[in-house]
């Protein structure tokens, strides 16, 4: 049976994720920011939450997991490297590990940058992966406690899956991030598109989130230092991949 995956919209500018099995009933919520709104989109669709998962430890990603683990029998999983600030885990995991979700297989990355620790959980079958702050829909996290060359590290390692991939992820800053990515690439038809489409998504008050990791390595300005054109339009054209990178970084910083 597929898998449904719901869109959450919490606190100002956070999205959750709900995952249901039509065929087990397992409906799993990927981070909890806020109680109500989850609540509310189960009680829509007649969904029990039984799963979790967690992507790491930011207060607008765990604070509704508290609440709602009294209200459910709920499995909760996270990182094993971030245990010591997440809440009480039922299974902890870590770069490489496979678990079963209603059948399916979910795979663990460490995309540490944003935070270290910050794991992303990627289901192949599906063809979803969910990034929270690592990867964002046309930019990714802020570096609070990794380096660059880590986020590097982990925005190739998202890169690589299949470009039909729906890449979930945790905010709806895309209009604020597609403002910047003109100012690295204002040719780009791609991304001129792109902009146009949230704008009008924006304007109708939908969510630009999940978009597909074609459009991000279309338009992504991080997941696109690696590029000739973009290392020429930055002034960097013999420099590393990683500094590249680094220094978009620095100037969203103060964009």
């Amino acid at each position: 049976m597929p898998l449904d995956i719901v869109t959450v919209p919490c606190l100002a500018d956070n999205y959750a994720f709900l995952v249901h099995s039509a065929g087990t009933g397992a409906t799993a919520l990927v981070d909890a920011p806020e109680a109500g709104p989850v609540r509310r989109a189960l009680a829509d669709r007649g969904w029990s939450l039984t799963h979790i998962l967690i992507t790491h430890h930011h207060s607008d990603h765990i604070d509704a997991v508290a609440p709602l683990r009294e209200e459910f029998d709920v499995r909760v999983v996270g990182a094993a490297a971030d245990a010591e600030r997440l809440p009480r885990l039922d299974l902890a995991v870590a770069e490489g590990d496979v678990f079963e979700f209603s059948g399916y297989e979910v795979r663990v990355l460490d995309v540490s940058g944003h935070t270290v620790g910050h794991i992303a959980f990627h289901v192949p079958e599906r063809g979803v992966v969910f990034t929270a702050d690592s990867l964002m829909a046309l930019g990714c996290g802020r570096l609070f406690e990794g380096s660059a060359d880590q986020m590097w590290a982990s925005l190739s390692k998202l890169a690589a899956l299949p470009p039909e991939t729906l890449v979930c992820s945790g905010h709806e800053y895309t209009a604020a991030n597609a403002g910047f990515a003109l100012t690295v690439e204002p040719d780009n038809p791609d991304l001129r598109r792109r902009v146009a489409a949230i704008e009008d998504a924006r304007k109708r008050g939908e969510p630009t989130v999940p978009s597909t990791l074609a459009e991000e390595m279309a338009t992504n300005p991080f997941l696109r230092a690696g590029l000739p054109e973009v290392k020429a339009l930055m002034g960097m054209p013999e420099m590393s991949d990683a500094a590249v990178f680094a220094e978009i970084r620095r100037r969203k910083d103060r964009f």
